[in-house]
């Protein structure tokens, strides 16, 4: 099986504009940049200079990094409004993702089934982030599994997040099943301090990730977190360390 394509999310270059994180991505190897809505990425974007900067490099938009929270509390409205802001930018950048939050304990099903229609047109596929308020593959699992519809609606799996809150990698891979769309990697000191480090380097038994994944195929993503903790150094070294750990498990998935 293909085991997928490498991408870097611009979470690690925020010093960078779009056009330098998408020629670092392809420096590196990568097919993908995971474009984080922030700064100059927003729904209002011009988004010509964009999809020119990833032409430019030659590497695709993997995925749109939103911040909506389909769980959020208070009325449905602003958070069906938010996502399809979200779904529109996604198609006109020619991503075909769109990542959200769960954020909170409201029913996501109503919310997510108004922008239903839209993912369709637009051809764009939301993912729910194991994160918050739903950590884990198995409740991730439980927002998305109702719309039986894993081409518009899945789960991206964080592989730090479902860990830290006591699921094994393969425990994560048989809750999703073919709700698993994309996967970020990324590694912690340990699960009680989730200060990054390099992939290889730290707690998160992203062997045993890549053992879990070697029966899909899909984007896997580098998410280097320089915004949350100010300390860290440039994304260029996790980087080559994540390429390392994809080529590893690339070759695994296709042996």
């Amino acid at each position: 099986m293909e085991p997928g394509r490498m991408a870097l999310s611009t979470l690690g270059t925020p010093e960078r504009s779009l056009a330098e994180a998408a020629r670092l991505a392809a420096d590196a190897g990568c097919d993908g940049l995971e474009i984080r809505v922030h700064g100059e990425v927003r729904p209002d974007m011009d988004h010509r200079a964009a999809r020119a900067a990833l032409a430019g490099a030659g590497v695709e938009a993997a995925c749109l990094a939103g911040y909506a929270k389909v769980c959020a509390p208070g009325p449905d409205e602003p958070v069906v409004e938010e996502l399809r802001a979200l779904i529109g930018l996604a198609s006109r950048l020619g991503a075909p993702n769109v990542r959200v939050f769960p954020g909170g304990d409201a029913p996501a099903g109503p919310r997510i089934a108004a922008v239903l229609p839209d993912l369709r047109a637009a051809g764009v596929r939301l993912l729910v982030e194991t994160h918050d308020t739903h950590p884990t593959g198995a409740a991730a699992a439980r927002l998305v599994e109702p719309f039986a519809e894993p081409d518009r609606v899945a789960v991206l799996w964080d592989a730090l997040h479902p860990w830290r809150h006591g699921e094994t990698p393969a425990d994560t891979r048989a809750a999703l099943g073919p709700h698993l769309a994309y996967f970020q990697v990324k590694d912690a000191v340990s699960a009680q301090d989730t200060t990054p480090v390099p992939p290889g380097e730290g707690a998160v038994p992203l062997d045993e990730c890549a053992a879990a994944l070697a029966d899909w195929s899909g984007w896997v993503s580098l998410e280097w977190e320089r915004p949350w903790y100010p300390g860290l150094g440039p994304v260029d070294a996790p980087l080559r360390a994540a390429v390392g750990w994809f080529e590893q498990y690339a070759q695994r998935s296709s042996a």
